[in-house]
């Protein structure tokens, strides 16, 4: 058995995953939830179109009716109700059950229906709940349906590398249907303005942070998370520079590797002296409003946020790359949280089920879920697509995340107390950083001995 996920539940705040913190009691209430699941799997029976964990279900005719779990109801309602809508035109004997559950409750949806039965044929599984889901034994494997399906060889190598790291090992349970991810936004005039070279290396961002700032006249080079949601940008900064592209050396965490500690050392130091001394409790939303008001060079977020900037700055008057690279052109990044559809292994038609996950991440439909989203497709194929091609920052991370030269960071999102430990207990620490009061080291050593320990626990028990 494996067990549960995280990185930052709402990553970035974009993509379209849940969690929750997790804590000891929550860890234990777990525990009871899988003895739970073993003693009613012979007696549960589906109400909504599967049963319990631990029910075989059955492959089923193709034909009939199916139930889909939408995990960001609400947002995603419309455009889901469009791609359902061709599906049964294309396959008519199959009749698709929409359930809409909002973002925030989708886990415990998931939980509810895991003990008592009543889970979809499909389902809306974010990475961020993966493992959770997945090791009380309510999905079904598939990398061999995969291997024989028309999306072979269609789909995001990376992103396919993050489902499965995110499930706990290398089984794939979630087909990856879109993905976020780190986002360099500049100002074009100010850099035009400063004769500066767009900041697609580390060198150049240190280099622009220190001409674009001018503290006496309120004008900064960068703008630094600090708030909620400061861990995940850091390691991407850390790793980003330091080149490391594996979060595990054996079953000790590489965070706190020198190259790392100097990486992070380093991008902290911009604290106050090119960013404004607000950025220690900024979260994103005022880190995104400070950066919209027109006085900052850069600020590092994702592509959810391009419609605030051009709302605030207008068109031409700033860009979004993907995170920087190394000088040589090496891109490291850690792994942004996917969205993807899972086959549970209650169903009773699992092969309609699965013509439904085939044809929704087929290039034509994913390609029209991604529009919608704004994010990027993890059909190939799709990303391709004319709209892709106009709109910059998406064309580029799409770029960034497909390519054979970038290197991805899997955060360890299977880890019970993830969540916790890059959240709770660490976010504190990072203001301390960020305020002179701990260092780079202390605080990295602090992450690691925290992450090797949830390591040793998940190990010992899986």
């Amino acid at each position: 058995m494996k067990t549960s996920s995280l990185r930052n539940s709402t990553p970035r705040n974009s993509t379209p995953t849940t969690g929750r913190s997790w804590t000891g009691g929550r860890r234990t209430a777990v525990a009871v939830a899988l003895g739970s699941v073993l003693a009613l799997t012979a007696t549960a029976c589906g109400d909504d179109g599967g049963g319990s964990a631990g029910d075989k279900g059955t492959e089923g005719s193709g034909k009939g009716e199916i139930t889909f779990w939408d995990n960001n109801g609400g947002v995603r309602t419309d455009i889901w109700k469009q791609i359902i809508a061709d599906f049964e035109k294309k396959y008519p004997d199959i009749k698709v059950d929409y359930v809409g559950i909002p973002a925030a409750s989708a886990q415990s949806k998931y939980d509810t229906a895991i003990q008592g039965g009543g889970l979809p044929d499909v389902g809306g599984v974010g990475t961020a709940m993966l493992a959770e889901v997945a090791v009380q034994g309510a999905l079904e494997p598939l990398d061999s349906r995969l291997g024989k399906s028309p999306l072979k060889g269609r789909l995001s190598e990376n992103l396919l590398d993050v489902s499965r790291a995110a499930g706990g090992g290398d089984t794939l349970y979630q087909v990856p249907t879109s993905a976020n991810n780190g986002t360099l936004w500049y100002r074009t005039d100010l850099f035009k303005a400063a004769g500066l070279d767009a900041p697609t290396t580390w060198s150049k961002f240190y280099d622009a942070a220190g001409k674009l700032s001018d503290k006496g006249k309120n004008k900064f080079g960068f703008t630094i998370r600090g708030g909620e949601g400061s861990i995940a940008p850091a390691l991407d900064a850390a790793y980003g520079q330091s080149g490391i592209t594996s979060f595990w050396n054996g079953d000790k965490t590489t965070v706190n590797d020198p190259k790392n500690v100097a990486a992070l050392a380093k991008y902290v130091a911009l604290y106050k002296k090119v960013t404004p001394s607000a950025d220690v409790n900024n979260d994103f939303t005022k880190m995104v409003a400070q950066w919209d008001s027109g006085t900052i060079g850069m600020l590092s977020h994702n592509l959810g946020s391009y419609q605030d900037h051009l709302k605030a700055l207008g068109a031409g008057a700033f860009r979004g790359v993907p995170n920087p690279t190394q000088d040589d052109g090496t891109r490291v990044q850690v792994s942004n949280p996917v969205d993807g559809l899972s086959l549970f292994k209650s169903g009773k038609n699992k092969a309609a089920a699965w013509k439904f996950i085939e044809f929704a991440v087929s290039a034509a439909e994913n390609s029209k879920f991604n529009e919608s989203a704004g994010q990027v497709p993890a059909n190939t194929d799709a990303a391709k697509d004319q709209w892709i091609q106009q709109a910059e920052p998406t064309r580029l991370a799409a770029e960034a995340l497909n390519g054979s030269s970038t290197k991805i960071v899997q955060l360890p999102y299977y880890l019970p107390d993830w969540n916790t430990i890059s959240k709770a207990d660490n976010e504190p620490n990072f203001q301390k950083v960020l305020l002179g009061k701990m260092s780079a080291k202390d605080f990295l050593d602090t992450l690691a001995d925290q992450l090797n320990t949830a390591q040793a626990d998940w190990k010992a028990n899986h």
